[in-house]
């Protein structure tokens, strides 16, 4: 691969690169504003409140992305109520199609993140803040919620790399994101190989990026915890 060729794909694939930014920061953003009150629903003790939250999580988590994706790029449109509808110039958009599925789906994965931090947020805590007088929702908004997002968050993070992979199927909507890109540069420059392995440093660059914010985090909501220490011998 020349220079010359190398230098005119850069500017597209960071073009590309950053509308797949967009897409995982809102579908990341979205899906965790979802995941709250699905999971507040899943810990619930009443059956008939945990049974929507359980179907919509395992609709999400048993069908694989693509087909969510092509049911609501492709087949909402079938639908002449729905091409009527308000909703309409948002659904026919691919980009808000994309980020649609991407959100409803990461929501069904970070819901079950959280309802297992929240029942391991430790009982004492909770009958603690219970003793001084706090009633149900201050208990769940001053102890339960935070600490649960402070232990659920490396999963959190973990979740966000994953989809910031499974981005790469809004390219089978049209979408020209890092991997749609990728593949129209290919198709003309005949060099896939190079074309592609240069898309992936672009991902790789972000993974790198986005793991150390992370662990930023992490450090600054636990900044008591202590780096295990390794033994050599």
């Amino acid at each position: 691969m020349t220079w010359v060729a190398f230098l005119e794909m850069l500017p597209k694939l960071a073009s590309g690169a950053v509308l797949t930014l967009e897409l995982l920061f809102l579908s990341a953003c979205v899906g965790l504003f979802l995941a709250v009150p699905l999971a507040l629903a899943r810990v619930s003790k009443r059956w008939w409140l945990s049974l929507i939250p359980r179907t919509y999580i395992f609709f999400f988590r048993g069908t694989p992305l693509l087909v969510q994706l092509f049911l609501v790029y492709y087949g909402l449109g079938q639908f002449e109520a729905v091409r009527e509808s308000f909703v309409w110039p948002v659904l026919r958009d691919a980009f808000w199609c994309a980020a649609i599925t991407f959100s409803l789906h990461t929501a069904a994965y970070i819901s079950e993140i959280l309802r297992g931090a929240i029942q391991a947020v430790p009982v004492g805590e909770i009958e603690a803040a219970r003793a001084i007088g706090m009633r149900f929702h201050q208990v769940y908004i001053s102890v339960i919620l935070p600490r649960a997002f402070r232990m659920a968050l490396p999963a959190y993070g973990n979740e966000i790399i994953l989809m910031l992979k499974a981005s790469a199927l809004a390219s089978t909507i049209t979408l020209m994101d890092l991997t749609g890109t990728a593949k129209t540069i290919s198709s003309i420059n005949y060099m896939p190989v190079e074309t592609f392995v240069t898309a992936g440093a672009f991902y790789l660059a972000i993974t790198y990026v986005l793991t150390h914010v992370i662990r930023f985090l992490e450090r600054h909501l636990h900044p008591d915890r202590k780096e295990p220490v390794m033994i050599v011998g």
